[in-house]
């Protein structure tokens, strides 16, 4: 395991505070630990692990491992930051490539292999554990798959529940936990206008793939660059923020913070009057004032 590996350092933390514990890793999928969760929670600790931040893999890339950041930080001083880091490595000749296979460490193995890898990983997903740990009609797997291109290829993704359900051949309720299901697995993420008070038969607001590396598995050559800005965005900052809906920009984090994600245009107007309120912009080394890099909420974690 690479000394600069976001896992790496994860169970170090773990295994400083707590000596005694020994991780083993089986063969077990995260289903069937979620199913077992109330029998493992009396022997075992259950620990989610996130894939690589973009800044983990800028360590791992260029072997110049940078200090995560936390979002105070970045909201207050990110001018000062990005030149700090801007001065020692050079970001954005690493951000495209950390989107398309920068977030599972496996790609160190091979690229060539890497997306065939990922693309079984999502295959026994959907033909072997939601049929047999969820209870998923296998007739409808091929559907659940092409919902998936669909929320890949969106801009991004507002599930209409009526006309899905329609077009699936399926019944509201269905639906919802069908959706349901691909978020607890990761391989999907839904924001909710209240994320506190979420229900598993609530419609989420939007939905997103859970990396941006699945955006190209799925996607292909129709990735929407607005949709993978915002997975991106969602992805580095779920992992220690609540995020939630909102109808005045993109994203509400920790119920007090607005962002607006966009390319380097991207101006204040729709968030002018929202208290605490920051554009994300794409393709900029810099920022100023409420305009703030998107590469740098790769820093995080």
């Amino acid at each position: 395991m690479h000394k600069y590996s976001g896992w790496a350092q994860e169970l170090k933390n773990i295994n400083d505070s707590y000596p005694n514990l020994k991780i083993v890793f089986t063969g077990s999928s995260l289903l069937e630990i979620l199913n077992a969760r109330a029998d493992l929670s009396r022997r075992a600790v259950v620990y989610t692990m996130q894939g690589f931040s973009f800044r983990e893999y800028i360590g791992v890339e260029s072997g110049t491992l940078l200090k995560p950041l936390s979002l105070d930080q970045i909201l207050e001083n990110h001018i000062e930051v990005t030149q700090q880091i801007n001065d020692k490595i050079k970001p954005l000749q690493y951000f495209d490539s950390y989107l398309k296979h920068g977030y599972y460490p496996f790609y160190r193995e091979g690229l060539d292999l890497y997306e065939i890898r990922l693309g079984e990983v999502v295959n026994m997903i959907l033909e072997i554990e939601l049929p047999l740990l969820r209870n998923v009609d296998m007739a409808y797997v091929t559907k659940v798959k092409q919902l998936l291109v669909i929320i890949a290829e969106s801009v991004p993704f507002v599930p209409n529940v009526s006309k899905l359900s329609d077009k699936i051949g399926i019944n509201r309720a269905t639906l919802l936990s069908y959706l349901n299901y691909l978020d607890e697995i990761g391989l999907t993420y839904n924001l909710y206008k209240d994320p506190y008070g979420i229900s598993k038969l609530q419609k989420p607001s939007k939905v997103y793939l859970e990396n941006t590396n699945s955006i190209f598995l799925l996607a292909r050559n129709n990735a929407n660059i607005g949709n993978l800005r915002e997975t991106f965005f969602s992805n580095q900052l779920r992992y220690r923020h609540t995020l939630g809906y909102t109808d005045l920009g993109d994203f509400l984090v920790d119920g007090q913070f607005t962002f607006e994600i966009g390319g380097k245009g991207k101006s204040h107007k729709q968030i002018k009057t929202v208290a605490n309120s920051y554009v994300v912009a794409d393709n900029i080394l810099y920022g100023s004032q409420n305009k703030i890099p998107l590469w740098l909420f790769g820093f995080l974690y």
